[in-house]
């Protein structure tokens, strides 16, 4: 959990959703108010509405930044990697990892009612992550390491995987003990799942 930031003249949005984040993680993205989050932040009552309409905006912020980081997460984790089919595990791994680093990005992302057609910028953060995943089986169907046709079977097939992985594990219903472990786990998952991509060829034709 990050640390929260004091405000400062010209911080203040940035405070807002800190402060949500940490509220988040007490009472889950639909157990507070915005008078909440900004006495939390140490603000008027009335600050929030500067930056946010109502609660469902700022929590489609927390979504926002949550899928920028896990874009750049899956970017980062595969600039050591040459091989394509190696940077789709890679960036498997990442989502996980993404997810165990930053659970209530990861809540608010997939669980908190926000309509994304009313938030342009959570929309556009959300397809340019399933993008980023789309780019990466499609570069394995270029080398060969995939079936060739329609990526999309393939991108969801990778995303439900590592998402069951993500969620159960934030969830503390894997038999886990440490972070440590779960990777361990999910790193066997996205190895020994791989291979059965071919079985759904047909899929994408």
């Amino acid at each position: 959990m990050r640390k929260r930031k004091t405000y400062h003249h010209g911080n203040l949005r940035e405070v807002l959703v800190d402060a949500a984040i940490q509220f988040i993680a007490e009472v889950g993205p639909s157990g507070f108010t915005l008078r909440e989050v900004a006495r939390r932040a140490g603000v008027s009552h009335n600050a929030p509405y500067r930056h946010f309409q109502d609660k469902e905006a700022l929590l489609a912020a927390v979504a926002t930044e949550g899928f920028r980081e896990l874009t750049q997460a899956m970017l980062d984790s595969v600039k050591a990697r040459t091989n394509a089919r190696e940077r789709l595990k890679s960036a498997g791994l990442a989502y996980v990892e993404f997810a165990l680093r930053r659970p209530e990005h990861f809540t608010v992302m997939f669980d908190a009612p926000v309509s994304r057609d009313k938030h342009s910028a959570l929309s556009e953060a959300s397809q340019q992550a399933f993008a980023t995943l789309v780019d990466f089986v499609r570069a394995c169907q270029e080398e060969v390491q995939l079936p060739s046709g329609d990526p999309l079977p393939f991108a969801l097939l990778a995303w439900s995987m590592v998402h069951g992985i993500a969620k159960l594990a934030i969830a503390g219903r894997l038999p886990f003990e440490s972070r440590a472990d779960v990777l361990k786990f999910a790193r066997f998952v996205i190895t020994e799942s791989l291979p059965v991509c071919d079985e759904v060829r047909n899929l994408g034709t």
